[in-house]
C-alpha cells in the first residue's frame, strides 16, 4: 500500500487542502477471488431478506406436504436433515464474512476517529490487534484514569491516563 499526497491547489478565494491517497495494492486478487466476493455478498444480501424466508418456508412445506406420498420415510426425512444441514454449514461461513468485513469496517472508522481527534491517546488505534494480554493492561490503564477522574469529580476532563495523572499531581501539590 503506497500513501501519496496530493498538492494543496487553489479555489477562487479557498486554499483547499492537501489530500492524501492510498492506493491499495493487492496481488493476491484474482478473478476468482473477485467472483467469490462478489458471489458471496450477494447471497449474503440476499438471505437476509423477507424472500429468502419465504423460500426456506416454502421448501419446508412443499417437503412436509410430500410426507404423505412418501410414507414419512427415511429417505424422506434424510432429504430436509441433509439439505438444511448443507445450508446451515455454508451460511456460517457467509455470516463469518460478513461479519469479519463489519467489524474491520468499525474498526477502520473508530482507528480514523481516534487519530483525528486532538488529545485521544493513539494507544487505541488498531487494538483490536493486540494479544488478550495487552488488551486487559490496557483495560487496567483506562480502569485508573476513570479512578483519577473520580478523585478530582471531573470525568471528562483529561484524555490519557498520563495527562489525568499529572493533573490531579497539581491539585494535591500545596500551593505556595
Amino acid at each position: 500500500m503506497r500513501t501519496r499526497v496530493r498538492e494543496a491547489r487553489q479555489v477562487p478565494g479557498i486554499l483547499v487542502a492537501p489530500r492524501f491517497s492510498m492506493e491499495l495494492e493487492n496481488p493476491r486478487r484474482t478473478g476468482l477471488g473477485i467472483a467469490l466476493e462478489r458471489f458471496s455478498r450477494a447471497v449474503t444480501e440476499w438471505a437476509g431478506t423477507s424472500w429468502a424466508f419465504a423460500v426456506a418456508l416454502a421448501v419446508i412445506v412443499a417437503w412436509a406436504a410430500t410426507g404423505p406420498i412418501f410414507g414419512f420415510s427415511d429417505t424422506w426425512q434424510l432429504v430436509i436433515n441433509t439439505g438444511t444441514t448443507i445450508v446451515t454449514f455454508l451460511m456460517v461461513f457467509l455470516i463469518q464474512r460478513a461479519q469479519n468485513k463489519d467489524a474491520r469496517a468499525i474498526h477502520l472508522k473508530l482507528n480514523e476517529i481516534v487519530a483525528a481527534v486532538e488529545g485521544a491517546s493513539n494507544r487505541l488505534v488498531n487494538v483490536e490487534d493486540l494479544t488478550e494480554d495487552e488488551v486487559s493492561l490496557l483495560h487496567r490503564h483506562y480502569e485508573r484514569l476513570v479512578a483519577l477522574a473520580r478523585d478530582t469529580g471531573a470525568l471528562t476532563e483529561s484524555h490519557s491516563v498520563e495527562e489525568a495523572a499529572a493533573r490531579h499531581a497539581l491539585k494535591l501539590k500545596p500551593r505556595a
